[in-house]
């Protein structure tokens, strides 16, 4: 559909294709370090650190007239759980307390109350082996009394995390990505790799560096994976991928990556937005997207976007940005980790992603210029152009021509339309050779169009529409 906002894959500043100060934000491209050859990184921004500093808890104010209330027997320590088992398990709560007067009890009641909120919050680090690979993974159980110290939790997703998070070097640039099993599988970015078979992997802050073959890429999800031999590390942390249809706007969330060329770094921010639309680096959309105002930048994509459990919810890929610098601005996108799921798996086994694909530019409805949508809004997906000698235009769908509307999608094979992105979503998931039937209206009447899909092209250059 027709959209104003520009990709910006270029890893070069100065190239024309940055935006203008005077231009509006658009999603920039590849968020990939340039190599040292290019030109200088800029210092990173003052006054910025990479994670929240923890705040100092005040001392709870003693209680009022305490000298009045009986005094009360400390409560024997809560042992730490070390295991998911050990967490779970019921703690032998003792012997009855002798009974008390009234007022006694209020006192003792009293003295809970301030003695539970001067307690600060709790985390554990736990290892588990249930995922679905068989793995070990590290995630966080936070268990939350009490206290001021609202960045705890994400403290612990760094430590559940941090290991498990590398630097990607090519020939051309750096990103980021993170270890995905215990067979040496790390995820990043379709757009970090490039064409590279080989490439550079450095975990934590070490300047040594070991070998990755990149096992397979796909431009339509900016995802790809690489290989590295176990053996040379001296231990793998893999990070687990969390559900992302589960993240709603509000969760806190924390990014880890390689900005800037600097070292490792943690950013922390927010959920700012779900089911976002990107562009993917060959030009099909790539749609139900996480959105954050956790700050990345340059150096980050392919690192894990992480929520308070230290969870996968995203694979940073791309910000908005303003300006010649293609700093950050307080937006960026995670491709969710759900599209992962699908999508590594394949990657890993060398396998091609193939998709379908039927030739037609879409927008939300009254998107032409043409009479026949009278300016119309709602549900469904008007279909703008269509490609000539494509699968849609063989089918008979109609695009908008001058003061003539478009069709409009209402339906595909029974499951409603409600916008251009459902029907991306629908035709991507389908493979090439299926028939769709599709629901359309024209001309204020509705028809059933079938449409035998064809296989998506692996680019489409210039393309800046949605063209499922």
């Amino acid at each position: 559909m027709p959209d104003d906002r520009r990709p910006l894959w270029t890893d070069h500043p100065d190239d024309d294709t940055w935006l203008r100060d005077d231009e509006e934000p658009t999603h920039a491209g590849p968020l990939r370090s340039p190599a040292g050859d290019g030109p200088p990184i800029p210092p990173p921004p003052a006054h910025t650190p990479p994670v929240p500093p923890t705040a100092s808890r005040p001392a709870a104010d003693p209680p009022t007239r305490r000298q009045e209330l009986p005094p009360v027997r400390p409560a024997a320590p809560r042992p730490r759980p070390t295991s998911r088992a050990a967490a779970a398990s019921p703690r032998d709560p003792g012997p009855p307390s002798p009974s008390t007067s009234p007022g006694a009890r209020r006192g003792v009641a009293v003295l809970a109350a301030i003695a539970i909120a001067a307690v600060a919050s709790t985390v554990t680090l736990l290892v588990s082996d249930d995922d679905a690979t068989g793995d070990r993974v590290r995630t966080v159980q936070v268990s939350v009394v009490g206290g001021d110290d609202p960045s705890a939790p994400l403290k612990a997703a760094y430590e559940a995390a941090v290991d498990g998070v590398v630097q990607i070097r090519t020939s051309s640039g750096a990103g980021t990505g993170f270890v995905y099993d215990d067979q040496g599988t790390i995820i990043t970015n379709a757009h970090v790799v490039g064409t590279a078979k080989q490439v550079r992997v450095r975990f934590g802050d070490s300047t040594s560096m070991i070998d990755g073959r990149v096992l397979g890429s796909d431009a339509s999800t900016d995802l790809a994976v690489v290989r590295i031999d176990p053996s040379k590390v001296d231990k793998l942390a893999p990070l687990r991928l969390a559900d992302s249809d589960k993240a709603e706007t509000g969760d806190p969330v924390l990014a880890i990556g390689y900005p800037l060329g600097l070292d490792q770094t943690a950013t922390a921010g927010i959920v700012s937005g779900v089911g976002r639309s990107i562009q993917a680096p060959n030009g099909f959309n790539i749609d139900k997207v996480i959105q954050t105002d956790a700050p990345i930048n340059p150096g980050n994509s392919g690192g894990p976007l992480l929520d308070a459990r230290g969870l996968v919810i995203g694979v940073n890929s791309q910000i908005a940005t303003t300006g010649r610098s293609g700093g950050n601005v307080g937006i960026g996108y995670a491709v969710p980790s759900n599209t992962a799921k699908d999508i590594v798996p394949r990657l890993a086994q060398g396998r091609s992603v193939e998709r379908g694909y039927m030739g037609v530019s879409i927008g939300p409805v009254g998107s032409s210029s043409g009479s026949g949508s009278g300016g119309a809004t709602g549900d469904g997906a008007e279909v703008v152009t269509v490609t000539p000698n494509g699968p849609a235009a063989d089918a008979g769908l109609r695009g908008a021509s001058g003061s003539r509307a478009g069709d409009v999608i209402h339906r595909i094979e029974g499951e409603a339309v409600k916008g251009p992105d459902d029907v991306t979503r629908i035709v991507a998931g389908r493979r090439p050779g299926e028939t769709l039937r599709f629901e359309v209206e024209r001309d204020g009447q509705r028809r059933e169009v079938r449409v035998k899909l064809a296989k998506r092209p692996d680019n489409l250059p210039g393309t800046t529409t949605t063209v499922p």
